[in-house]
């Protein structure tokens, strides 16, 4: 399969509907997340008027656009179809234990952070929120909204890879923060 990063839209699309394995549910997470990464990186865009910078917001505005990397999560799609490749070779060869242990950890590893990240950007985007352009706050919420269903998503992909039950608790926290900045925001 080639990179994901580099597929059109219409053509990953396609593929994640195929019957395949890969990409799954953690890339449709991650390619969801950098379209929340969009949004918001949009909204700040447009909050770099002359009256932005006189206020303080366009300053503001251009960190969160910092902030917003969609490579980063487009990577983490490509990632984790690789990461779930490897763990089913596990289940159809013989590996040694160390090296499925690794494999197993990374396959964890992909989604936990993917949740963590989301979690992050959205306080980010809601922290912004007040500095914003009034007439463009609905997209930095599409961002909050978009990021929020990602994270969701990508806690499905965690729970798949059977992390201990504290981490389970820590990512529901995360979770829960987000809902509260959802529900703020509905």
């Amino acid at each position: 399969m080639s990179s994901i990063k580099s597929l059109p839209l219409d053509q990953f699309l396609a593929t994640l509907a195929a019957k395949q394995p890969t990409p799954g549910g953690g890339a449709a997470a991650a390619v969801g997340a950098a379209i929340g990464n969009a949004a918001a990186s949009m909204a700040a865009a447009y909050t770099t008027r002359k009256k932005d910078a006189e206020s303080g917001a366009k300053a503001k505005a251009e960190a969160l656009q910092s902030d917003m990397d969609v490579t980063e999560f487009l990577q983490a799609a490509d990632d984790d179809a690789e990461a779930y490749a490897d763990l089913q070779r596990t289940w159809k060869e013989s590996v040694a234990e160390e090296e499925k242990a690794k494999i197993e950890a990374r396959a964890l590893a992909i989604p936990t952070n993917l949740v963590e990240t989301c979690h992050k950007n959205i306080l980010s985007i809601h922290g912004f929120l007040p500095h914003c352009n009034t007439n463009i706050t609905s997209d930095a919420k599409v961002g909050i909204h978009t990021l929020a269903g990602a994270a969701r998503a990508a806690y499905q992909t965690v729970l798949v890879n059977s992390p201990p039950e504290e981490e389970k608790m820590r990512l529901q926290a995360l979770l829960k923060e987000i809902r509260d900045v959802e529900d703020e925001l509905l």
